[in-house]
């Protein structure tokens, strides 16, 4: 059965307006609290009992724990001039072009957007959407010829708990991949491809990833020690 948004409230932690989203879900035997991507907020789980009270009272208990964790987040970074954005992996800072009408476009370090200034931030962020899509899409079709299987379709969304999902032939990504190294990029495509051939992480699943990317061991780091940072875009 699936989970249903109950409410949205606000905390209070350290001076700080913290969002809550407080979620239902019929299974859930006790209550559980976990801290989104970077500025995202809270999301509270309630077992199907519990009131809308006790978990209120429950978030506010663990106010000390928010405080660290949020403590504990990379700074965001917007998408405003003379912010410094990576594009698989090398870095750019933003420019704004107001007398172009080139769109947004990447030139020696320096990725220039055109038009308004308050649409920046939007131009910025389909600029990169629309390139993690072409990167992804052809890794993704290149990597399923060679295994011999078909992509029914490659999503992207604005995943905040996994990279990359595979199921009945449909792929998903996070668009924010195009901000990680190229190597890490390409290993999660891999990795979601190979998941075209075997569902389980096996050896077997594990033998055909590494035939389809240079490097397994080093994205898998990079993603577990330095992925928090690729959320706090935007």
């Amino acid at each position: 059965m699936a989970r249903q948004a109950d409410d949205r409230k606000t905390l209070q932690v350290a001076g700080r307006s913290v969002p809550l989203v407080i979620v239902r879900h019929p299974r859930a035997r006790h209550m559980s609290l976990r801290l989104e991507s970077a500025g995202a907020g809270l999301r509270l789980t309630l077992p199907r009992r519990a009131s809308l009270s006790e978990g209120l009272a429950f978030a506010e208990s663990k106010s000390e724990w928010i405080r660290r964790q949020l403590a504990a987040q990379p700074a965001r970074v917007p998408f405003v001039p003379g912010s410094i954005v990576p594009v698989l992996g090398r870095e750019h800072v933003i420019r704004h072009a107001p007398w172009a009408r080139r769109g947004v476009w990447r030139e020696h370090g320096v990725l220039w957007a055109s038009g308004l200034a308050e649409h920046l931030p939007r131009r910025v962020t389909d600029y990169l959407k629309g390139e993690a899509r072409r990167e992804i899409t052809a890794r993704a079709q290149d990597k399923a010829r060679r295994i011999e299987r078909e992509i029914r379709r490659v999503t992207l969304r604005d995943m905040t708990s996994r990279w990359g999902s595979c199921g009945d032939g449909r792929l998903a990504f996070s668009w924010r991949l195009i901000l990680a190294p190229e190597a890490v990029l390409d290993y999660v495509v891999a990795h979601e491809v190979a998941h075209l051939r075997y569902m389980s992480h096996g050896p077997r699943f594990w033998a055909l990833t590494a035939r389809l990317t240079e490097d397994v061991a080093g994205p898998t780091r990079w993603l577990k020690t330095q992925g928090d940072r690729l959320l706090a875009y935007g």
